[in-house]
């Protein structure tokens, strides 16, 4: 919400010769709206433009006029370079400025919601999954075998996360949820199929930011109520991955089942270096600089890819990973192998069927 308000700042400023720079504007906003800065002077750095925005930004009012809104909607669909933002960029940051539209409705700030009357444009990329992340079950296994090689044996450090990416390839959980994993929410049977229950996601949002303090803050699933669960089947070949994983180190606090040495959250910080380290002991040397499972969250997109080349329906695909039907459609529908020659022989077949061409 932060950075979707510190775009939509950029265009409610009235400008001058003395404006400054763009990127300075909204670090200001940034840094002014944190509530453990209120009452606080701005750093040296940020006073200019922190004291500028504060003496040159429009009345909420001004919103309601046309050309206003279009320069709003500009910044909220496009990044500082003039490049168009990426899809989830902009819906981030139209839901942010429509949240903050309609408290101004709700306390009497303005008479309605200028967005209302705002068409929504298609901006950026569509999202859909990159092909070229992908890793086979080969190459996953690969990996999680370099992790255990990162850092010292005796300091555990990649071996403490061997578990923690095995549940993101074969479970298709987000990193957040893996963090906020807990023994009471997992159930691994010795044989068959266990279940990873999820009830929370732990992600990083900085202790300014959080009421508790804590880096990580604490939430429900995304996209559902706060109380509301999502049961995920998983293999047996996790379930003992698992098993071995608590039976080596245990939980950490708070009965998690992924911790730090020290038994606190794994920070986002800690699984993407071990990651980059990995890549670099798994993979070939002309295969390190590809996007080839770049990011930890690739094994997610890896898992979701499989299950749908698998023939596991998408609604099911959906509901084991919290997402939509149709977000799944749209994300992944040009990664699923044989779906172009399936297509080709039924238009082959098609044709035949009307007889001799020639």
């Amino acid at each position: 919400m932060a950075d979707g308000l510190a775009a939509v700042t950029l265009a409610m400023v009235k400008r001058g010769e003395d404006t400054p720079a763009d990127e300075s504007l909204r670090l200001a906003f940034r840094w002014g709206i944190v509530p453990a800065n209120q009452g606080e002077d701005p750093p040296t750095a940020l006073k200019a433009a922190y004291d500028w925005v504060t003496a040159n930004d429009r009345l909420l009012a001004d919103v309601a006029h046309a050309e206003v809104v279009e320069a709003v909607m500009y910044r909220v669909s496009y990044k500082l370079d003039g490049s168009p933002a990426a899809g989830d960029t902009y819906k981030r940051r139209r839901r942010a400025l429509n949240a903050a539209l309609e408290h101004a409705v709700a306390v009497g700030e303005l008479p309605e919601n200028p967005l209302s009357r705002v068409r929504r444009k298609r901006v950026g990329s569509d999202d859909v999954v990159d092909r070229r992340v992908l890793v086979n079950a080969l190459q996953a296994r690969q990996l999680l075998a370099a992790v255990s090689y990162v850092g010292s044996w005796d300091r555990c450090r990649g071996r403490r996360l061997v578990a923690f990416y095995a549940v993101l390839y074969c479970a298709g959980l987000q990193p957040a949820e893996a963090v906020g994993l807990r023994l009471s929410d997992c159930h691994l049977p010795e044989k068959g199929w266990g279940t990873l229950t999820l009830r929370e996601t732990r992600p990083v949002s900085g202790k300014q930011w959080t009421d508790s303090g804590e880096r990580h803050d604490r939430r429900g699933l995304k996209a559902r109520g706060a109380s509301t669960d999502r049961p995920v089947p998983i293999p047996p070949v996790l379930a003992s991955i698992l098993r071995e994983h608590l039976k080596e180190f245990g939980t950490a606090n708070e009965g998690r089942v992924f911790g730090n040495e020290r038994g606190g959250v794994v920070g986002s910080s800690t699984y993407w270096r071990a990651w980059e380290e990995a890549r670099r002991y798994a993979l070939p040397p002309d295969r390190v600089d590809s996007p080839l499972a770049g990011r930890p969250y690739d094994l997610r997109h890896a898992c979701i890819t499989s299950w749908l080349n698998a023939g596991v329906p998408i609604a099911e695909v959906a509901r084991r990973v919290g997402n939509s039907p149709e977000v799944i459609h749209r994300r992944y529908h040009g990664c699923i192998d044989g779906d172009e020659e399936a297509a080709n022989a039924k238009i082959s077949k098609s044709l035949e069927e009307d007889g001799d061409w020639v």
